[in-house]
């Protein structure tokens, strides 16, 4: 079972205490947008079979969202972080790439 820990309420919460919310660090765009980055925002998604960024909700719990960086493929999460981050933190990105020499994943490189 996936086990994420809750950066704001620091409970190691099983995945049936979560939601769910797709794919982290979308560029969300506002009023006046083209279709295309209309398109982009709805249908455009990673699905890597590796390392992944994914929004979950702490619904059985505090109740906020957050960011996971984990690996789809073995589920090991390499952190947790708060959802108003911008980008993965350097510690997170630092634990990643020593384990997977290598890995790139966007401008987070």
């Amino acid at each position: 079972m996936l086990i994420l820990n809750c950066p704001y309420c620091g409970v190691d919460a099983e995945e049936s205490e979560l939601s769910a919310g797709g794919e982290a660090h979308i560029k969300r765009h506002g009023p006046g947008s083209s279709e295309d980055e209309f398109h982009d925002y709805l249908f455009t998604r990673e699905n890597p079979k590796g390392v992944h960024f994914e929004r979950w909700r702490h619904s059985n719990g505090c109740g906020k969202w957050f960011h996971a960086a984990r690996c789809t493929n073995t589920l090991e999460v390499f952190g947790t972080y708060p959802a108003q981050t911008t980008e993965p933190p350097k510690q997170i990105r630092d634990a990643i790439t020593a384990k997977r020499p290598g890995w790139s994943w966007r401008e987070f490189s």
